[in-house]
């Protein structure tokens, strides 16, 4: 061997050896979840400031009036009544949620957070109720105007995910549902939001009560909204409901007995049947709004360059006693199995709720959310 050869045979064995005795982190040192920043003196810039086997923050979490516009990168969200709440959703045009699910920036219904702004008659319906543990919010959209490709099932964003930085990373989540006053803010520790299938919901659970985590757990993350946020949101009418608390996602009684569900590996293949139907919990004192009056300040606002309205932007009538959906929105990239438990694989793979969808449950896809996502 030549001197040059055996010369870089020494090199990359080193390296090889400096690799192994610091490989590239995976987790934080403190969880997303256990992050507490006051709103607004304590946001930091970013939430996440590891540098981890999933890369960095790719936004930022003090936002204003200079980063409020549609190329935004602000990752504070906020969910506080039915003309006042975000979505997660991407940054660039025609993305699907399972690639881009540690990315995803705050679209908002009303100026003033430093955010984008949901465009104009994105919305085609919405169902907002407070219970005594949780806020949540269901509704039906054009997905195209937020950055969501047309077609994508998409999947859940939580302050957890495999790694426990939270899908996004870093992203924050506030509401003022539990004060007297609208500019007091309390952080929600436990959230989770499902997208796409031109659907969504988003439930924030309140931090002062027991089962936040409970309402809100994160571990049904390729089921839908139809089993971790029952609900009768209707598309084409927005209302404001008080409402009763839901089961536990995943709890449900049968002959007497209190079951659990658990969501199979999907190393297991698609989800083809669960032995429940959710119930839908009772609500109460509705009010019914129309789309202009709740959603003014949205008016002058347009899709991003490139963006045309979906073609299945409207739901299907056959869906609209129902609310919104989707299913898993595991990543190919290492960490990132959307919702998963800490210590579950590090590996993703396809979007399964299109595995769900071509599982034979159903063919027809103008029926998919009431079939498999919807109540």
């Amino acid at each position: 061997m030549s001197p040059v050869a055996l010369s870089a045979l020494f090199v990359a064995a080193a390296a090889s050896l400096v690799q192994a005795q610091n490989p590239v982190a995976t987790f934080p040192a403190t969880p997303l979840a256990s992050k507490h920043f006051a709103y607004p003196s304590g946001i930091p810039y970013q939430a996440d400031s590891e540098q981890l086997i999933r890369g960095t923050q790719t936004g930022y979490n003090i936002c204003n009036s200079t980063t409020e516009n549609q190329n935004s990168l602000c990752q504070t969200s906020f969910v506080n009544s039915i003309d006042d709440f975000c979505l997660w959703a991407p940054i660039k045009p025609n993305s699907a949620i399972a690639d881009t699910e540690g990315e995803e920036v705050a679209w908002c219904t009303k100026p003033g957070r430093g955010t984008r702004l949901i465009p104009a008659d994105a919305l085609k319906g919405v169902e907002f109720t407070r219970t005594p543990d949780y806020l949540q919010v269901v509704g039906f959209i054009d997905q195209t105007k937020i950055n969501i490709a047309d077609g994508d099932f998409g999947g859940e964003l939580d302050p957890h995910g495999a790694d426990l930085r939270g899908n996004p990373l870093g992203g924050l989540m506030y509401s003022n549902g539990w004060s007297n006053d609208n500019n007091s803010f309390t952080q929600v520790i436990e959230w989770h939001n499902f997208m796409g299938g031109n659907g969504f919901c988003i439930k924030v659970c309140d931090p002062s009560k027991t089962h936040a985590a409970d309402f809100c757990q994160h571990t049904l993350d390729r089921i839908g909204c139809k089993y971790n946020a029952p609900n009768a949101a209707q598309s084409g009418v927005f209302q404001s409901c008080q409402g009763d608390n839901q089961d536990f996602p995943g709890v449900y009684t049968t002959n007497g007995a209190t079951v659990t569900y658990s969501q199979p590996p999907e190393s297991l293949g698609a989800i083809t049947s669960i032995p429940y139907e959710p119930r839908v919990p009772a609500s109460s004192n509705c009010v019914t709004y129309t789309s202009s009056a709740l959603y003014a300040a949205l008016a002058n606002v347009t899709p991003a360059p490139g963006v045309s309205a979906s073609s299945s932007g409207s739901v299907s009538a056959s869906a609209s006693a129902s609310g919104s959906a989707s299913g898993s929105g595991s990543s190919s990239r290492p960490g990132t199995s959307s919702g998963s438990a800490a210590g579950s694989s590090a590996t993703g793979n396809s979007n399964d709720a299109s595995v769900i969808v071509m599982s034979g449950l159903v063919s027809v896809m103008g029926v998919i959310f009431s079939a498999i996502f919807l109540s």
